[in-house]
Order: structure tokens, then C-alpha cells, then sequence
């Protein structure tokens, strides 16, 4: 059997191994979105690390660190309705409230 994972590193607050089987199917054109966005935020990362290395002033570097949250938001929104509409409707109308209690758990962490 595989080993468990800490809590701490995923999710929930329970032990899921490490050959976890929750995946999700997208559509080419999904995964290329979503890939696209994070190869822009990997490139704002990259952009504000340069800055900091030659000394930029510090309100730039500011305003490149909200550019780059404010672009791991919206892939964070896009992700969510995404799950919402697919995982979580699925298992409601399934009869389960599992995927709805893990969206609560995770809003309550996002929204510290």
C-alpha cells in the first residue's frame, strides 16, 4: 500500500495516499487555458525576482507582487467554478454532500 501523506500537505485535514486517485478530466482547450495562465504568473514570478535582483524600487516590485496575485486569483476563480459546476454537481445530485463539505473547508482557507 502507498504511503500517507501529511495533512498539512494537501487539502483536507485527513491522510490521503500518496497514489491519490482523485483526478480531474479536462479538455484540451481547459488545460491549455490553465497552463497558459500559470506560464504568465511563472513569468510575472520570474519578472519580480529579476527586479529584486537589480535593486528595482521597492513600489515597482509592489505593484508587480499584486499584479502577480491578482493573476493567481483569477486562476484560482476559473478553477473554482470550474470544480463547483463539475465535481461538486455531480455529487450532489449523487446523493453526497462530501465534495460540498471539502469546497466549504477549502473557502474557509482561502478567505483568511
Amino acid at each position: 500500500m502507498a504511503e500517507e501523506i501529511k495533512a498539512s500537505e494537501n487539502t483536507t485535514d485527513e491522510k490521503v495516499p500518496a497514489c491519490c486517485c482523485r483526478t480531474k478530466v479536462r479538455t484540451e482547450e481547459e488545460q491549455r487555458d490553465l497552463i497558459n495562465r500559470l506560464s504568465r504568473i511563472e513569468g510575472q514570478v520570474r519578472g519580480i525576482r529579476r527586479m529584486v535582483e537589480e535593486d528595482a524600487y521597492c513600489i515597482d516590485i509592489i505593484n508587480q507582487v499584486s499584479a502577480a496575485n491578482a493573476a493567481l486569483n483569477s486562476f484560482t476563480k476559473i478553477l473554482l467554478a470550474d470544480h463547483i459546476h463539475t465535481c461538486v454537481t455531480e455529487d450532489v445530485l449523487n446523493g453526497s454532500s462530501e465534495k460540498v463539505d471539502e469546497l466549504v473547508k477549502t473557502l474557509q482557507k482561502l478567505m483568511k
